[in-house]
């Protein structure tokens, strides 16, 4: 890991042990080789850095493109953060993620696009199969509990709830399955496929 990276890894982590008796499980399913894309449920802020110090690798991670000023534009930079327009969507944001799995990163996504308001796993966009599609990387879905009651969406007090990150297993798209979905509908399917592996993991606490 790069120096600033395992030093906010360390933080982090220490963190959610003390504060949240935080729990990997199924961690040997982690996909160390090629890129990896980490696609987990969305229910809170806490969400990112809980995938990242699941993981004993460096992690790319999306951020808003607004946040990239001053001190946090040189932090995010080095903790290999990819800007995206979430006003504004277009196909640049898109081709920067396929290119970081490309070449081997682990890139985090949440299929869902935003954090849930009821606790209800949301659909899937279509944009996360158009990712697949093009990169070919290797899917891990992975869930969070704990974190909504820990940070829900639109509250600013944490509370001390356990929180769990279960690592699910695998998705290999290889040329023959990627083949059978092309275009918006394609897409679509594969982003359900992979939001269907996240709704299967079940809640070990």
């Amino acid at each position: 890991m790069k120096t600033i990276y395992w030093l906010g890894y360390i933080f982090f982590k220490s963190a959610g042990k003390a504060f949240y008796n935080l729990k990997l499980v199924g961690e040997e399913k982690l996909v160390r080789d090629g890129g990896v894309m980490l696609a987990a449920n969305h229910e809170s802020f806490l969400d990112p850095p809980l995938i990242g110090i699941s993981h004993p690798e460096n992690i790319t991670y999306l951020a808003r493109k607004t946040l990239f000023k001053g001190f946090a534009k040189w932090l995010y930079t080095r903790w290999d953060a990819i800007p995206v327009d979430q006003d504004n969507p277009d196909m640049t944001g898109l081709k920067k993620i396929i290119k970081a799995l490309k070449v081997g990163k682990k890139v985090v996504l949440f299929p869902e696009g935003e954090r849930t308001l009821t606790g209800e796993l949301n659909p899937a966009l279509p944009g996360v199969g158009l990712i697949v599609a093009k990169s070919k990387a290797v899917v891990q879905p992975m869930r969070i509990f704990g974190a909504r009651d820990a940070l829900p969406r639109g509250s600013s007090k944490l509370k001390m709830e356990q929180i769990c990150v279960v690592v699910g297993d695998p998705i290999h798209f290889d040329d023959e399955m990627l083949k059978n979905f092309s275009g918006k509908d394609g897409y679509q399917k594969i982003a359900d496929i992979v939001m269907q592996a996240i709704s299967e993991i079940e809640d070990p606490r």
